[in-house]
C-alpha cells in the first residue's frame, strides 16, 4: 500500500532563519520527545543539530544537556 505525505515524516533541512523541505511529508518528530509536530506548527530547531522540538522547554532542555 501507497503512503500518502499525509501519514509520513517529512524530511527537512534547518537554518538559523527558517526550514526547507528535502522530503515532503505532514510532520517531523521531536528530538526530544518522539512526539510528531505538524509543519504548520513547527517552531523550534536547532540548525547547528539539525532536529526539532515540540516546544521552546524541549529545544532549551536538548541545548543544557549538550553542555
Amino acid at each position: 500500500m501507497l503512503m500518502s505525505s499525509n501519514d509520513r515524516p517529512a524530511t527537512l533541512h534547518y537554518g538559523p532563519n527558517g526550514f526547507r523541505v528535502v522530503t515532503t511529508g505532514s510532520h517531523v518528530v521531536c528530538a526530544v520527545s518522539g512526539e510528531k509536530i505538524p509543519l504548520d506548527s513547527l517552531r523550534y530547531w536547532s540548525g547547528t543539530l539539525q532536529e526539532a522540538y515540540a516546544s521552546p522547554e524541549l529545544a532549551t532542555r536538548r541545548l543544557l544537556e549538550r553542555r
